[in-house]
């Protein structure tokens, strides 16, 4: 086809088949937005394919690994269990196909159409499609940009997939490595060290300049670190990462520590540092769209960018490279293209790690809290004082909640256990109601369920905690 030829007319175009662009798409249609979906690989995007699904079936299976070797304490007979690597990757590759065919199914009944391609922008108001044998142009209203990011490359280190790995292959390996180093402290690193290190790996986490606290609340810290060392994960801090390369079964790692150059012998190399988002092939230059200084697509309350009628959803725009905040931005962008009024705020962005036990955050730490003035009541549940707890022997862990003294308003809310992920959904909707302590301890919780050591977290900001000892007299708080 000849460029300038006739163009194909759409309402609203969506760059990208991954979280955001997906859930972009069929609220659109929901909304009456006659949608058309471009995507060059896989529907469900890096998330469904190669990151978080892939990355959380690995974390389930060393949890279930743990739970198992542990079992013989309630009664079972696990003398004849082993790994097999073969099945999980069967088992995996059908929960991604049953997840992607559930997409595609969700787009058809939404009537979106959906076109493989590559795609790049031409004008303001036009895209073009390129196929294995073909170019189209799509000439659109509106547009929303969902194309994702890219693990950063480390200069001088060669990814093979197999020996040296990034997030995206990390979660395929088909074999334990006898001795994994992880690069990196963010939440990746974290939940592969954790996973590896239950299914027998040998681990050592090398941390980068600054990066010794793991961005969490200072008890989700120390916890981590107490943990940490139970496990016998080796930490090394304060390390600049020089090169690695492989030699017959070994990789030797080349880093400064101190000045001093070192070099580790391990199996495998996994490095964690972060994503740069896919905007290269785009042809956003053509534009003038306006960028951040770290090269994100700069964008409104409403994912809407410097062009009024083109918005960025998801790790292409500033801030964390997570799905939800994805999925929230795609919907919060088609409804702002339907004329709702509405907008995407990620202050109480959930944090959540698929360590073991599992991490969950949300709302300012005591650190920032003190930071910012407040006069802070905090209120600590130790998991092994929950009776439920006791039964499936996971006790390690607590819940901290942190509140403000003069108004009693819950300023974060911090757990590291079983049961953590699943609670900080109740954590997120009171600080989005901006709730106080008692509109936490008025309702009923189940009994027994770990969620009851969210209740008493939130009753010890006063003392109350029934299972918890009595605070001595000059430790207890002004009630």
């Amino acid at each position: 086809m000849v460029v300038g030829e006739m163009a194909h007319e759409r309402e609203l175009v969506i760059i990208g088949g991954g979280p955001g662009g997906y859930h972009a798409a069929i609220r659109a249609a929901q909304l009456g937005k006659m949608v058309t979906l471009i995507e060059k690989d896989q529907l469900g995007g890096i998330c469904l394919n190669k990151g978080c699904i892939p990355s959380k079936l690995l974390t389930s299976r060393a949890k279930k690994w743990r739970d198992l070797l542990s079992a013989d304490e309630m009664g079972f007979d696990i003398s004849s269990i082993s790994l097999n690597a073969e099945k999980h990757t069967s088992y995996k590759n059908k929960i991604i196909n049953q997840l992607k065919q559930g997409i595609e199914a969700l787009c058809k009944a939404n009537k979106v159409e959906i076109i493989k391609g590559n795609a790049f922008f031409m004008s303001e108001n036009r895209i073009g499609v390129e196929q294995a044998d073909s170019f189209e142009i799509y000439q659109f209203e509106n547009a929303i940009i969902a194309t994702g990011s890219t693990p950063v490359n480390w200069p001088g280190i060669s990814f093979d997939g197999k020996k040296i790995l990034d997030s995206w292959t990390i979660s395929s390996l088909k074999e334990i490595p006898q001795h994994l180093a992880i690069y990196g402290s963010d939440t990746n690193a974290l939940e592969m060290a954790m996973a590896f290190r239950a299914l027998g790996a040998e681990i050592t986490l090398l941390l980068e300049p600054g990066k010794n606290d793991f961005g969490f609340d200072s008890s989700i810290n120390r916890e981590l670190k107490r943990i940490f060392k139970k496990e016998k994960i080796s930490i090394i801090k304060e390390c600049e990462l020089i090169g690695a390369s492989e030699e017959s079964k070994t990789i030797s790692l080349e880093y400064t520590l101190n000045g001093t150059e070192k070099v580790l012998s391990c199996s495998h190399l996994f490095l964690s540092t972060g994503v740069n988002p896919n905007i290269s092939e785009l042809g956003i230059e053509r534009l003038g769209m306006e960028l951040t200084e770290e090269g994100f697509i700069s964008v409104d309350r409403q994912c809407r960018t410097s062009l009024m009628h083109i918005f960025a959803v998801g790790d292409i725009t500033a801030g964390p490279p997570l799905a939800v905040k994805a999925i929230s931005q795609g919907k919060t962008a088609a409804e702002a293209i339907a004329g709702l009024n509405t907008e995407s705020d990620l202050r109480y962005l959930p944090k959540v790690i698929h360590t073991l036990p599992p991490i969950a955050s949300v709302g300012m730490t005591e650190e920032e809290a003190e930071k910012e003035g407040y006069v802070l009541q905090i209120g600590q549940f130790p998991l092994a004082a929950n009776g439920y707890t006791s039964l499936s022997g996971k006790r390690d862990g607590f819940v901290k909640v942190i509140s403000d003294q003069k108004t009693e308003v819950i300023l974060g809310i911090h757990i590291i256990g079983e049961g953590a992920i699943e609670m900080i959904s109740a954590g997120t909707i009171s600080l989005e109601i901006a709730a106080r302590d008692e509109d936490m301890t008025f309702p009923l919780y189940p009994h027994p369920s770990i969620n009851e050591a969210l209740l008493e977290a939130v009753e010890q900001l006063k003392g109350r905690a029934v299972h918890v000892a009595p605070l001595r007299k000059q430790e207890k708080v002004k009630l």
